[in-house]
């Protein structure tokens, strides 16, 4: 297949028009029952089932079907990158997220603080969501671990995460996760991928021995597991590829490091929707496409609280006027990927989608839900089409061909 990229980039038309893209994260859900309702279909959304009566919806793919997306490939498939190609570690954006600045001879590596019983088998995945500012403390105590011709740094991001980079020339990114994703078990050895990794799956088995010793009395948090370990990777930069000047309004970390990645502006969204809602409104005039995230229904979802992700779908309604009274040319809403209560985790199944343009052909949609979006104008589409229809839909394409 042709490269999306090279196609913008000829068919680039200068407009003044504006789009946001809102991301409720995990937006997509299951009935708790066959024949029920999903979790955006019992919440009480005036708001964008007015839009969706002025727009078109549908059901996008963010990677392929069936398979489950992390929020890396998840978001750079709304971006527009196909996430097979750009396949990111999930280290690389947390750092990026707080701005640690990544060099030539880094690996980084996203951290969960976690906790494992007398046996070593995890108990809690996430040490119980520990306050930021234990996960601070105990973040400094690991920084201060040494390892012969590496430097190591350890940085924290938020309640129990944090984030681990490796320098030292010639680490290879291709090591395995060692979160087995499951309670019950002892966690997975850093497996490397490649011969170029393998000195970095040793780093890691080192640290994890020095991590494992200093946080032995620190329960919940008395371990940690390792994931995406990577390096930074080459990637095209947003504006170059649609002609737009970018900005994200993301509050958590990664989300700030995923567009930051595309060479996004990352603005001070602060730490609620509501102050994320005067950021899109200071910078209105400053930027022509706004990446607003959310984050809540994926983790509500994560927790299998059906009823707490209704509720955190009803708040993002409650913002949407907020974002129509702007004006934007383009209005888009939908979800990285989806996160059912029901499974307590990411899921296949394809994420709701509505877009708004006075340029829509419109599809007879009243509600916003995955049932109606089944029928929608948009159809089963890869996520990673959706720039194409956002940048179409704003008048910022030419005609392809004669």
């Amino acid at each position: 297949m042709a490269d999306i990229h090279t196609l913008t980039r000829r068919l680039q038309r200068p407009a003044d028009s504006k789009i946001i893209l809102c991301v409720s994260d995990g937006l997509g859900g299951l009935p708790l029952e066959p024949g029920g309702r999903t979790e955006l279909e019992t919440a009480r959304t005036p708001n964008l089932d007015a839009l969706a009566q002025r727009g078109v919806t549908g059901l996008s793919i963010p990677v392929l079907p069936g398979i489950a997306p992390g929020s890396g490939p998840g978001h750079l498939g709304l971006f527009g990158y196909d996430p097979l190609e750009y396949e990111i570690g999930r280290g690389v954006l947390e750092a990026l997220g707080i701005d640690f600045d990544l060099g030539p001879d880094d690996v980084a590596i996203r951290g969960n603080f976690c906790t494992v019983d007398d046996a070593g088998r995890i108990t809690d995945r996430r040490a119980g969501r520990i306050a930021s500012e234990i996960g601070a403390a105990l973040c400094e105590k690991l920084d201060r671990i040494d390892i012969p011709g590496v430097e190591v740094f350890v940085r924290h991001v938020r309640e129990y995460r944090l984030v681990i980079v490796f320098r030292a020339p010639g680490l290879g990114g291709q090591v395995d996760d060692t979160d087995p994703q499951r309670t019950g078990v002892p966690p997975l050895d850093p497996k490397p991928r490649d011969e170029a990794s393998r000195r970095t799956a040793e780093i890691c088995r080192q640290f994890i021995d020095r991590a494992r010793e200093i946080l032995k009395d620190d329960a919940p948090a008395n371990l940690l597991t390792l994931r995406g370990i990577a390096r930074r990777p080459p990637i095209p930069s947003f504006e170059e590829v649609y002609g737009t000047r970018p900005a994200a309004i993301a509050v958590y970390p990664m989300y700030r490091g995923l567009a930051r990645l595309v060479g996004m502006d990352v603005l001070d969204a602060g730490s609620t929707l509501d102050d994320q809602m005067d950021c899109l409104q200071r910078h209105w005039a400053d930027y022509d496409f706004f990446f607003v995230h959310y984050k809540y229904t994926d983790s509500t979802g994560e927790d299998g609280n059906f009823d707490a992700k209704v509720q955190r779908i009803e708040e993002l309604d409650a913002a949407i006027p907020r974002m129509t009274e702007l004006k934007p040319d383009v209005l888009i809403v939908t979800g990285d990927h989806s996160t059912p209560a029901k499974m307590k985790s990411h899921s296949g199944h394809p994420v709701p989608t509505l877009l708004v343009s006075d340029l829509c052909r419109f599809d007879g949609s009243a509600s916003f839900g995955e049932s109606v979006c089944r029928i929608g104008e948009l159809g089963h589409f890869e996520a990673r089409f959706l720039m194409l229809q956002a940048l179409a839909h704003a008048g910022r394409l030419e005609k392809y061909g004669a």
